[in-house]
């Protein structure tokens, strides 16, 4: 179980370069970033080795910013390593409400997946042999 960052962003010119500056004036530092947007708004999530500083450095910037816990695996990088994990968690009856992927040095990739019950899917995918990754 890992924390990430979630902003919620308004679609305008400046936004994201603003919450970037923020977080670097904060010292945090970013491993992954993500953005999902529509036309008004736009759903940052963002894996940073300081969290709660992250929402504190955001929020005096007068972003609104909250923490989450997400399971963060680590897979092979190699063609069929995602497709291996979401048969597991399908094979053990596991929903997944959102995720994305970075590779990682070392022929590696981490998958940071939302899920229902952080801890029980922890537990089942270590069961199954999958690594997590303890990013922050």
């Amino acid at each position: 179980m890992i924390e990430q960052v979630t902003v919620f962003l308004e679609n305008e010119k400046g936004r994201l370069s603003a919450l970037t500056r923020a977080l670097a004036n904060a010292g945090v530092n970013m491993q992954a970033l993500t953005i999902a947007e529509t036309s008004d708004y736009g759903l940052v999530r963002i894996v940073c080795d300081k969290p709660a500083q992250a929402v504190e450095a955001l929020e005096a910037a007068g972003l609104r910013a909250i923490v989450t816990k997400v399971v963060a695996v680590v897979v092979p990088n190699r063609p069929g390593g995602l497709a291996d994990l979401l048969e597991t968690l399908d094979a053990l009856g596991l929903n997944i409400e959102y995720g994305y992927c970075f590779s990682v040095a070392d022929g590696e990739a981490i998958d940071v997946l939302k899920v229902t019950d952080v801890d029980a899917v922890s537990q089942a995918l270590e069961k199954a042999g999958y690594r997590l990754a303890n990013i922050n």
